[in-house]
């Protein structure tokens, strides 16, 4: 394994780089980088003075990234690669493991949606999985020894405010992202005491592209509730992650949905938000 350099302040003694913790020695690793939400994490990250490991698919621009991670003065590497192809995604993760120390791990790659499950091509049913719960399950695994290896370290997985509640017309991709929330909430008490913290951001609406953007647009003020721009979502989510936060929830206007959530029974809940999300549908499938 290459460590990385330390860098080390004008009388020689080990200079802590400014925004992370000092036990953070290695490179962070983030998913989906090329764009969105996983671009404003590796550009955040950057700005701590944390070197990065980037992956998106090949041909995203993820190089560009990473350009513009190492003009602010660290270490980018950029790896175009499928998520959804398990054996290369090992395969990239045991030459990460062999190369670099690695202290952080970001899963922020993921896939949405909202179609009725009829309508789903199987291919987009699949995606959806594969990149939500399979990429995220094997990428913690297979650079989890390397985490804890070294002096502790941090993994933030992205999960969603969806993940509170059941969606209709969008089905799989709450479901998904509660898995994310399960999954993260499990490993951090089964990595109780490893030096290893564990947590999961549930951001809100985003407006990260233009698709998603006409989505959250159709469903009127319902989908501007919680709207934070993907830059200040990252920072929150960095942050909270160094913080040792269990669970990370960006904006108060989200924490407030939280707490409805918690309280309103799921027979009122879940037909008045999909009726809502039903508007990002073409106008004959509406309800």
């Amino acid at each position: 394994m290459e460590l990385m350099d330390r860098k080390t302040d004008d009388t020689g003694n080990e200079a802590i780089r400014a925004g992370m913790p000092a036990l953070v020695g290695g490179y962070a690793v983030v998913t989906g980088a090329s764009s969105g939400l996983g671009r404003c994490f590796a550009l955040e990250l950057a700005r701590r003075g944390i070197d990065t490991i980037l992956l998106s698919l090949p041909g995203s621009g993820v190089e560009n990234v990473a350009r513009m991670a190492s003009g602010l003065g660290t270490r980018s590497i950029a790896f175009g690669t499928d998520m959804r192809d398990r054996d290369g995604l090992l395969d990239l993760c045991r030459e990460i493991n062999r190369k670099y120390a690695v202290s952080v791990l970001v899963n922020n790659v993921g896939a949405g949606g909202t179609q009725r499950l009829g309508d789903s091509s199987y291919e987009y049913l699949e995606n959806i999985i594969d990149l939500n719960v399979t990429s995220v399950t094997m990428m913690t695994r297979a650079l989890l020894p390397n985490i804890s290896g070294g002096n502790g370290g941090y993994i933030l997985n992205v999960s969603s405010m969806a993940a509170l509640s059941p969606i209709g017309f969008k089905t799989i991709y709450p479901a998904s992202k509660r898995f994310v929330y399960d999954f993260t909430r499990g490993l951090r008490e089964e990595l109780r005491g490893t030096g290893v913290s564990v947590s999961t951001i549930l951001p809100g609406p985003m407006k990260t592209n233009r698709d998603v953007t006409a989505r959250i647009e159709r469903q009127g003020l319902f989908g501007k509730i919680g709207l934070l721009s993907p830059e200040t979502v990252a920072r929150i989510g960095i942050d909270g992650m160094f913080s040792g936060k269990d669970v990370i929830i960006p904006g108060w206007m989200n924490r407030m949905y939280k707490l409805l959530a918690d309280i309103v029974p799921s027979c009122v809940r879940l037909p008045l938000v999909s009726r809502v999300v039903s508007r990002e549908l073409d106008e004959d499938n509406r309800i």
